[in-house]
């Protein structure tokens, strides 16, 4: 696994202090992009919150998950959440160590009683001291929230900096392009009022339990007003894959206003990935779960057609010009601005997820921008199957055979892709073990772009042709 040591620089460490109001909550940020370009420490947001206890608890869960990993635990995980402001609200996201998980808190414009809130994206420091603190919060005392420095930071020269050197798997980056791929497809399966939601979540394993029956998935179907296990996916029924990696959710059931439960159609009996969405006030905290607990998102190979053709990467340079902080992004308006058909902008969306500058709000059905402060480069360039098809492509290994079909040498062995449907299947191995589930193996991905490059090539000869006869 490819690893990248990334140092967060913050003014100071952040903290929740006693004021004359109440409580102030003061989260510092590192380097980060804003309208404005880079920026050091950039400032976000400076106001109060409506439900100051729920917002410290939903903070700690996006912050556990960033703190966790549910497969391999035993290696460390450390990553400092990501926030971005969309000019009318706050989003805190974060990845297990694993990558595994998904965490998302969106504090709406209710939730931040209408201040004014910045444009840009950064990490923030959640520390030890900091935990306990929010922890311990209680009452209804109000809450001041800052997020990035103030004016005396911004203008002391000498003051303390906090660095933290942090291993950030590739992974991690190409994690978000991959979990905003999949939610694209999900619908709303299920809905729980608070009552059943605090019941329902207390009954969960706290610790991996090997899912359903024979260490199989395990699945939930509404039952009334509630969800009930089932160890089949039969129809409506939403996959839990480790069950015990929604425990970060126990921190805001309290104050939970109910469950909302997303994912696609069942897939036979194959697991799936799903999002599980708890409701506070002006909140939403959404935890997306990878279809197994040893499967991170970033393997999933969602975002992999995206990457391979170069017709989306000239519609993402021109759709990335249209991007402004949006907190929704509307795909047809972006066609119209732009001039391409609806599948072309969407398209160029997934590759500027890939980038880490585009997110996917499952409750809204809408896209929404962000520009993570990582070189957005790395998701393509250490993306194995990727940069595998592109060597079998560039080494001649693809030849394309009678319509719907090539042989693609790969080291001492021929594997056939054929072509139906507009799906590519293959021969080898990976094909054989996940049948597109996850993404096209490097024979397929290779072979359409072999495709492609021998259409444009007959596309210009006849464009050629016909112009050499008038």
């Amino acid at each position: 696994m490819t690893r990248t040591a990334h140092t967060f620089a913050y003014a100071r460490p952040s903290s929740l202090t006693s004021a004359e109001a109440g409580r102030a909550l003061g989260l510092e940020t590192a380097g980060g992009l804003t309208p404005a370009g880079a920026e050091d420490h950039p400032q976000f947001f400076a106001g109060f919150l409506s439900a100051p206890q729920a917002a410290a608890r939903a903070l700690l869960a996006v912050a556990d998950v960033a703190a966790a990993r549910y497969f391999r635990r035993t290696l460390r995980a450390s990553l400092d959440p990501v926030v971005t402001g969309n000019g009318d609200r706050l989003r805190f996201e974060s990845f297990s160590g694993c990558c595994g998980v998904y965490a998302r808190l969106d504090v709406l414009p209710e939730g931040l009683r209408g201040a004014d809130t910045g444009h840009g994206t950064t990490n923030v420091d959640v520390n030890n001291p900091l935990r306990e603190a929010l922890s311990r919060l209680t009452g209804d005392d109000p809450l001041h929230l800052r997020v990035g420095p103030d004016e005396m930071a911004v203008t002391t020269l000498d003051g303390a900096v906090v660095e933290k050197k942090v291993p950030l798997p590739d992974r991690w980056l190409r994690g978000f392009a991959e979990s905003q791929a999949i939610t694209t497809g999900f619908d709303l399966r299920a809905e729980l009022g608070p009552t059943e939601t605090a019941r329902f979540l207390r009954s969960l394993p706290r610790t991996a339990s090997g899912g359903g029956a024979a260490g199989g998935p395990l699945w939930v179907v509404p039952a009334g007003r509630t969800l009930r296990p089932t160890t089949r996916p039969v129809p409506g029924a939403v996959c839990l894959p480790g069950p015990e990696r929604l425990a970060a959710l126990q921190r805001v059931l309290r104050q939970a206003t109910g469950l909302r439960v997303y994912g696609p159609a069942a897939d036979g009996a194959n697991p799936t990935a799903s999002a599980w969405e708890i409701g506070l006030p002006g909140m939403r905290l959404t935890l997306t779960l990878s279809p197994e607990a040893d499967r991170g998102f970033s393997g999933e190979g969602a975002v992999l057609e995206a990457l391979a053709t170069d017709e989306a990467a000239e519609d993402a340079e021109l759709i990335s010009v249209l991007l402004a902080w949006e907190p929704r992004i509307d795909p047809a308006d972006l066609a119209d601005q732009s001039g391409l058909p609806v599948a072309r902008v969407r398209a160029a969306l997934t590759r500027l997820g890939t980038a880490g500058r585009v997110g996917y709000d499952i409750a809204e059905a809408a896209y929404f921008h962000r520009e993570l402060p990582y070189d957005a480069r790395r998701a393509e360039r250490h993306n194995p199957r990727l940069v595998a098809a592109r060597a079998l492509l560039t080494a001649g290994a693809v030849t394309l055979d009678r319509p719907g079909t090539s042989v693609v040498a790969s080291g001492e062995r021929r594997y056939q892709v054929r072509e139906s449907g507009g799906a590519l299947s293959c021969t080898c191995q990976w094909w054989a073990d996940h049948r597109g589930r996850r993404g096209p193996c490097k024979h397929a991905l290779a072979t359409r772009m072999a495709l492609r490059a021998a259409t444009a090539t007959t596309t210009a000869a006849d464009t050629a042709s016909t112009g050499a006869a008038r």
